[in-house]
């Protein structure tokens, strides 16, 4: 008598088929984003009541773009000064973290602790009032413009990061590395400088990009203490085109579209570089 194999299959085991009626449409972040200012644009042009002569939030944009992305442009090189200047000087502030000499370990726990723990925005204000606008060397008078004290204002609580991504990249290769440095009578310069930083570069490169970005994203405190960067330059436009209640949304819907696909991909190159670079 012949069975039916069918009915002795297994419903768990069956290949699982999506039905038609349950298909979803996954929308990922960078098109959410174009998406929501679109919808932004599309509701204030729809919500304005403005005369014949005004123009339309789209095209106030258009006219005040090459501004506002010269604006974006200053806060990307405000970034980048305040990353080199933080991690020249975080590198030398970790690398006093594990000194073993104690007052410079010491005095360099405190610096991280003090920087990294303190509010960027009052750390700014702290540079902005309290650091000279110009300062003589030999009889030469140097300017120090808001945007210069703006950037070693956010080169502080990079330092203090850095210097702890600095500490524990090094405490996390094994012990056994400084047995073998000393084995071939290696200082304890040559062994941190030949040794052990280059093994820590690929552990430092994907948590110093996320500060990078935290950096990028917190240039915009400058426009509080007068830095002409983007959102500064917004509220200026908006104030020139009259200050139109409709204009408002898309004009900062404008700047947070710049810095999410600024930062956006190098959220990504992170979390590519966290898994070729994972510590087995």
């Amino acid at each position: 008598m012949k069975t039916d194999r069918s009915e002795h299959r297994l419903a768990v085991l069956l290949p699982y088929r999506l039905a038609p009626s349950r298909m979803s449409i996954r929308i990922g972040p960078l098109s959410a984003a174009i998406l929501c200012f679109c919808a932004i644009m599309a509701a204030s042009t729809a919500w304005a009541q403005a005369g014949p002569t005004m123009l339309s939030p789209l095209q106030v944009i258009v006219k005040w773009s090459p501004l506002l992305l010269r604006g974006f442009a200053f806060n990307i090189l405000i970034s980048l000064l305040a990353m080199l200047l933080g991690t020249a000087a975080g590198l030398g502030l970790g690398l006093g973290l594990l000194s073993e000499f104690r007052p410079l370990a010491a005095v360099s726990w405190l610096l991280t602790q003090f920087f990294r723990n303190a509010p960027w925005l009052v750390l700014l204000f702290f540079i902005m009032f309290l650091v000279p606008f110009q300062i003589t060397v030999f009889k030469t008078t140097i300017p120090l413009p808001d945007w210069v004290k703006a950037t070693v204002g956010f080169a502080l609580p990079v330092m203090a990061n850095v210097a702890e991504v600095v500490r524990g990249a090094v405490r996390s290769v094994p012990s056994t590395q400084w047995e073998a440095a000393e084995s071939l009578s290696f200082t304890r310069r040559q062994t941190m400088w030949l040794i052990m930083l280059p093994q820590c570069i690929k552990r430092m490169l994907p948590p110093w990009m996320n500060i990078y970005a935290l950096v990028a994203m917190s240039t915009v405190l400058a426009s509080i203490v007068g830095v002409s960067e983007m959102l500064t330059l917004t509220a200026q436009v908006h104030a020139a085109e009259g200050g139109r209640p409709e204009l408002f949304a898309p004009l900062y819907g404008f700047a947070l579209l710049c810095f999410f696909l600024y930062c956006y991909p190098i959220n990504l190159w992170t979390a590519r570089l966290e898994r070729r670079f994972r510590v087995r």
